[in-house]
């Protein structure tokens, strides 16, 4: 060994997802690496001064990584009234008027996690939270993030008066004679209101930044594949790495929208490779459709309501054309697609732009998916990225808004992450937080189950993965994901001592029972950053 022993883990039953040494019960850690691995005896023998941790029979496996998360984007929106819990119309006024209870009457009522099956038939329509929120301006986002519902109070403030023009497929919601609803579809839309909200301090929001930081370590989180981003996060994140807040190894992208200019694309190139020692570059994401409860999602067939025939960005040549300029200058390109035409079309922007030695690119999302396209991930070396939490909800006799929009037949495919995975395709997870809860225990059981967690109810379908598959995608395969396999996602020698330990083993464990399986204790880069 080169370097010192400063910490060792022992008494621990670990699983390292090395194929060549799959079992141990002790770790021997330094310079936040992994040096040594085996027998109690063993590495008592060599810790010399360095601290031994007895972790008294708790399961070792390597740190977990959530694929798809907006860290510092949730870390501002999902404030206010936590509703992705309130199943019922009542429940959702019931927690506006919790938010708005000691506010005063000019202040901001602000909510996120609204589920479209929660208005049980009702059109989306202000009215419907005015007097919860006893006339304050309010805003409150969906759980997908993708649309809001603001009051008459919050469309004063922001200026709209009516129907509005935007370079994406966005849409102020109005009624049949050019009154505004309070629904905004799409960020742009939504960006109008936002706008015109108080805004939170620098200092405010390197906070809020820290605290999730710490929020993700408590449920076993070592690193996040962050899915929001622009120039200024760099700052951001060197910031919170020089004091020390920066708990989480983060891979951060710039976010590539449809109205920037080639120009634009051309100020994000030199930035490629900025990086700290727990966070990274070098990504760009791009938003290709919206999503399937909407009829903002891309189809190849429209559904039920007859949307689904319009991409996101207007001009898909431009989009090509962007995915191909940063694939030539060595970003991995991440494409939001939710439905089938969405997830076409990312292939072939990816298979047009030509592979690049070391980097595989990645679709999010797939909830849905032409047949003769599933095994073109495998063959064409592109990453599925996939939260199987969004589909937990998903009724079993397709009655909800998802399933009623898309039909039996697209039903049947819905979020196949059993068939990608058996194709031979990477198979990444995670939450999509604030959209989905962060807890990876909620993500490993929910592809497993197809249902939610402790729900006796039968699954969706067919499309499970057993519990190695379920560790394996948020810990080996987020490691391929973004080409560190080899720093990264096993308990290995010289790799990053990056490690999450529970009190069970999560492979083993009964699905039903993850989410009260406890976190032991959390390490990112040998720091011990949380201690059950």
């Amino acid at each position: 060994m080169h370097q010192p022993i400063e910490t060792v883990l022992i008494n621990a039953k670990v699983r390292t997802l090395d194929p060549a040494n799959p079992h141990a019960t002790a770790v021997a850690l330094g310079a936040g690496a992994i040096l040594a691995i085996g027998s109690d005896a063993e590495l008592r023998a060599t810790a010399g001064t360095a601290e031994v941790i007895d972790l008294q029979g708790a399961a070792l496996v390597p740190g977990i990584t959530d694929s798809h998360v907006h860290p510092l984007m949730g870390a501002l929106d999902a404030r206010g009234a936590d509703l992705l819990d309130a199943f019922t119309w009542d429940d959702v006024l019931a927690g506006i008027r919790a938010e708005a209870a000691d506010k005063g009457p000019d202040e901001w009522v602000i909510g996120w996690g609204l589920l479209y099956d929660a208005f049980q038939g009702r059109p989306i329509h202000r009215e419907l939270i005015e007097e919860a929120a006893g006339g304050r301006p309010t805003f409150i986002k969906f759980m997908d993030f993708h649309t809001a519902l603001v009051s008459q109070r919050a469309l004063d403030i922001a200026g709209i008066t009516g129907p509005r023009t935007f370079t994406e497929n966005a849409e102020v919601m109005c009624d049949a004679a050019g009154a505004p609803t309070g629904e905004l579809r799409e960020w742009a839309a939504i960006g109008l209101v936002e706008a015109a909200m108080p805004p939170l301090s620098h200092e405010q929001k390197l906070d809020f930044y820290a605290a999730q930081m710490l929020k993700f370590a408590a449920v076993g989180i070592t690193g996040i594949h962050g899915m929001d981003g622009d120039l200024t996060t760099l700052d951001t994140l060197r910031e919170l790495e020089a004091s020390g807040r920066l708990r989480t190894r983060l891979t951060m992208p710039f976010w590539i929208s449809p109205e920037m200019t080639e120009a634009d694309w051309e100020t994000f190139v030199p930035h490629r490779d900025a990086r700290g020692r727990r966070w990274r570059g070098g990504v760009a994401k791009f938003f290709i459709d919206g999503v399937i409860d909407t009829g903002t999602a891309w189809l190849c067939e429209p559904d039920s309501e007859g949307d689904g025939l319009l991409p996101f960005w207007p001009d898909p040549a431009k989009y090509r054309k962007a995915v191909k300029r940063f694939a030539d200058a060595g970003f991995q390109c991440v494409t939001h697609a939710c439905g089938d035409r969405a997830v076409r079309e990312a292939l072939d922007a990816y298979r047009d732009a030509g592979a690049q030695v070391g980097i595989r690119h990645r679709i999010e999302h797939i909830e849905t998916l032409q047949l003769s396209d599933l095994p073109r991930f495998a063959a064409e070396n592109v990453v599925a990225s996939m939260q199987t939490q969004h589909m937990m909800w998903l009724d079993p006799a397709r009655t909800c808004n998802w399933t009623t929009r898309m039909g039996a037949g697209r039903c049947d495919r819905a979020f196949p992450t059993r068939s990608l995975r058996e194709s031979g395709a990477i198979v990444a997870l995670g939450s999509d937080w604030p959209v989905a809860r962060f807890d990876p225990r909620i993500g490993m059981a929910s592809a497993q189950l197809r249902r939610p967690p402790g729900y006796k109810r039968d699954a969706f379908d067919t499309q499970n993965i057993d519990g190695l598959a379920a560790l394996e995608g948020y810990t080996t395969m987020a490691a391929r994901t973004i080409s560190e396999e080899h720093r990264l996602g096993r308990i290995k020698i010289g790799y990053c001592a990056d490690l999450t330990a529970f009190a069970e083993d999560p492979v083993t464990c009964n699905p039903d029972e993850l989410i009260t399986n406890p976190v032991r204790m959390t390490m990112v880069d040998g720091e011990i950053v949380y201690r059950g």
